[in-house]
C-alpha cells in the first residue's frame, strides 16, 4: 500500500511547483475540439521569493490540440514583476535555468532562464523555445530591479 501511495503523493506535489494558469483568451474558432487559444501562466521563482513571471503563448486547439498531439508555436512573451518584499533564501547561480515545460509530444521545450546582472542588481529573466525558427529561436526578456539596499547574493563561479 505504501508503495502505491508514494507515487500518488509525489503527482499531487508536483503542480505546486509548476504553473498557475491566469487566463486565456479564443483566437480562432473549432469546430471539433477545443479553440485556439492565448493563454497567460504565472510561475513563481522558486529561488526568489516575491518575484513572478508571467508567460503567454499560444495553445493550438482542434482535434489534435484537444488529443495534446498538436504542436504549439515557439513564440511566447514574458513579464516578470516584484510581487512582493523580495528576498533570497540562498545565493543564486549567475545563471539558472528556472522552469522548463514540454510544449510538444517530441520536439519542443519553453524555457526560462534567470541572470543576475550584478552590476545593475537587477534579475534578468529569458525565455525561448529550443526549436530553432528560421535560424534562432524565438525569444523574450524582461527584468526586475531589485531596491539597492538589498544586494543579490550570487553564487562564486
Amino acid at each position: 500500500m505504501k508503495a502505491f501511495l508514494l507515487p500518488l503523493c509525489l503527482l499531487a506535489a508536483g503542480p505546486a511547483l509548476a504553473q498557475q494558469r491566469v487566463g486565456e483568451v479564443d483566437t480562432a474558432f473549432q469546430w471539433i475540439g477545443p479553440d485556439h487559444k492565448v493563454i497567460v501562466e504565472a510561475y513563481d521563482d522558486p529561488r526568489v521569493k516575491g518575484v513572478t513571471c508571467y508567460v503567454s503563448r499560444a495553445k493550438t486547439g482542434g482535434i489534435k490540440g484537444g488529443l495534446g498531439l498538436a504542436e504549439d508555436k515557439a513564440e511566447a512573451s514574458i513579464a516578470c514583476r516584484q510581487v512582493g518584499p523580495i528576498s533570497f533564501a540562498a545565493p543564486l547561480p549567475p545563471q539558472e535555468e528556472v522552469f522548463s515545460e514540454r510544449m510538444s509530444i517530441l520536439f519542443k521545450k519553453l524555457r526560462i532562464v534567470r541572470m543576475v546582472d550584478k552590476p545593475r542588481n537587477t534579475l534578468v529573466y529569458l525565455t525561448y523555445s529550443e526549436r530553432l525558427i528560421e535560424g534562432s529561436p524565438q525569444n523574450s526578456v524582461t527584468a526586475v530591479p531589485v531596491d539597492a539596499g538589498m544586494l543579490i547574493p550570487v553564487k562564486a563561479r
